[in-house]
């Protein structure tokens, strides 16, 4: 079968691999119908990971059962599914606890397993024709059959989730504001999440227009860092307090308005415009170990962090891959009732050349999907 695989730095192209096959009775064989790439892609294709040569990319799918393993019992051929990006069991402690970004079971030694990331297991992605899906009948989300909502229930394995978590994990309440660092796919759909959940404003920080524009057609309000410090844009807008929590979507590959990488800038901006008592939520990535970091401490992921201003505030601020599973059903429910359309951030749809585009934020590659079964 054809796949996307990681060459090297900058360097991806479609091969022919083995074919996705059933290796223990829980699988399922998924044709993928639609995937994407996400952000956390052009992290390995940038080489700011350990990936290795030969990885196949993907871990955004959607797709229609071809194959059931014989221990299966909720799933059948032709049934339409979506697959959380994160690969977990679904009996560990983690994952009976509903945090099954962190399954104890799939990637031993580490607390998560993922399709198609460095680090992550040895899940091949979805950026292929075929998905091997273990533990299928829990990480399956089962969706009506056909074709309708196709781009908006691709939203569902990841950024649709991933912004949502950020949101939750801030506690906002109906009637209170947040700011957004990042108006990439996953920024976008947290402010659209915390709209969702009634915020009275959502502020999206970014210096890409296309990202900004999309923003603003939310009902968000777009910061342009470029123009100004956005912590005191932001201040401005809001008699001097700043939001009541924050979220922080972009991680250590942030740059300040020189185009400079500052691995804390983000955080840091967080502390300095969420009010006192307020939240952060963090869904943007962070590792322990950059090779491209611009410095020795950054390297290992050790961030110079206002700590002080941070514990002096009372600021609480939750971390870490999202649960989708906790969320992706309900999710699933608003888009069918027409309350959510997260395809709103699609804007391509084209083979994986796009890498080079999306990883340069060219104008018009806010979000690219791939068809591979087209």
């Amino acid at each position: 079968m054809k796949a996307v695989v990681y060459q090297g730095q900058r360097d991806v192209a479609v091969n022919e691999v083995e074919d996705a096959r059933i290796e223990d009775p829980n699988d399922v064989i998924v044709k993928i119908t639609t995937t994407a790439i996400c952000g956390s892609d052009l992290h390995m294709y940038e080489g700011r990971t350990n990936a290795e040569p030969g990885i196949v990319f993907g871990h955004e799918n959607l797709g229609v059962i071809v194959e059931t393993g014989p221990g299966v019992v909720s799933l059948r051929k032709g049934d339409r599914v979506s697959m959380p990006f994160n690969v977990a069991c679904g009996f560990c402690r983690n994952c009976r606890e509903g945090k099954t970004a962190f399954c104890l079971t799939v990637n031993p030694g580490f607390a998560g397993g993922a399709y198609g990331y460095v680090s992550m297991g040895p899940y091949r992605g979805g950026q292929a024709e075929y998905l091997r899906v273990p533990f299928a009948d829990f990480n399956c989300l089962k969706l009506p059959p056909g074709t309708e909502y196709e781009n908006d229930f691709a939203m569902l394995a990841d950024i649709f989730p991933t912004g949502y978590h950020g949101v939750a994990m801030t506690g906002l309440r109906p009637g209170e504001n947040i700011t957004v660092m990042g108006g990439g796919p996953v920024g976008l759909m947290a402010a659209y999440s915390a709209l969702l959940m009634g915020a009275a404003e959502a502020f999206v920080v970014d210096r890409v227009p296309d990202r900004l524009r999309l923003a603003e057609s939310i009902g968000a309000i777009p910061i342009d860092f470029t123009k100004g410090d956005p912590v005191e844009q932001i201040k401005e807008q809001t008699d001097g307090v700043g939001t009541d929590t924050g979220v922080d979507a972009v991680g250590y590959q942030a740059t300040g308005a020189s185009g400079e990488e500052q691995p804390a800038q983000v955080l840091n901006s967080l502390v300095d415009v969420v009010r006192p008592t307020g939240a952060i939520g963090v869904v943007g990535l962070y590792l322990a170990e950059d090779p491209g970091a611009p410095d020795e401490h950054s390297a290992h992921g050790e961030l110079l962090v206002k700590v002080g201003k941070f514990f002096e505030k009372g600021l609480r601020m939750g971390t870490g891959q999202a649960n989708v599973k906790a969320y992706n059903e309900y999710l699933c429910n608003l888009i069918m009732a027409g309350r959510a359309k997260p395809s709103f951030v699609v804007s391509k749809e084209l083979p994986p050349e796009a890498y080079q585009r999306f990883d340069r934020r060219e104008e018009g590659y806010s979000k690219v999907v791939l068809k591979p079964a087209a």
